[in-house]
């Protein structure tokens, strides 16, 4: 099983197989709008217009399971993603990423690369983990999707890299994008 073996609905509706994307490296991420955390919009923005040449595609997972982060309906976040970060990469319909509604692509992803924590000295982690561990317990238990703007590196193969928490900036991945591109 690979991510080739999984389909989301693109903004526009139409049933997308991620095995359109064979022979790329992708970066899968569940977003929000309205988060601490969507500033990374930028610089993932930035590293898919500088790697997409050599094969990187940035996939983007709207969700609005998190503090309800992501109101809007599709269309609202497609726009809010193009005008206010210039968004070019694929962006899916929203979805669910952890719990029994989860989409299974997530479900998949988590099984493949579990939690292994947070970049405690990431700034916006002094905010994350105390409100986590005080209004969210439940969302620290297991290997799911912790918060928005949880990144997995996949390789041109179709195989799960690595895990990225949201506290980790898109910019920290550069090595190892560049790793699996050049692999």
């Amino acid at each position: 099983m690979s991510v080739y073996d999984f389909t989301a609905k693109a903004m526009n509706g139409r049933e997308v197989s991620l095995s359109e994307y064979e022979g790329k490296a992708m970066l899968i991420v569940n977003t929000a709008s309205q988060c601490g955390f969507t500033f990374q919009y930028q610089d993932l923005q930035g590293l898919y217009e500088k790697y997409k040449e050599q094969g990187l595609v940035v996939l983007g997972f709207p969700c609005n399971q998190f503090a309800g982060q992501e109101p809007g309906k599709n269309e609202e976040v497609q726009s809010f993603c193009e005008l206010r970060y210039g968004v070019s990469f694929p962006m899916f319909q929203k979805i669910n990423v952890r719990d029994e509604d989860a989409h299974p692509l997530f479900n998949y992803l988590t099984f493949e690369k579990p939690f292994e924590g947070f970049d405690t000295n990431h700034p916006v982690a002094k905010i994350l983990i105390p409100l986590l561990k005080e209004k969210h317990p439940e969302y620290l238990i297991g290997d799911s999707i912790k918060w928005n703007f949880t990144k997995f590196l996949i390789n041109r193969e179709g195989n799960v890299v690595k895990r990225f928490e949201a506290t980790t900036d898109p910019l920290d991945m550069e090595q190892d994008i560049e790793r699996v591109l050049n692999s």
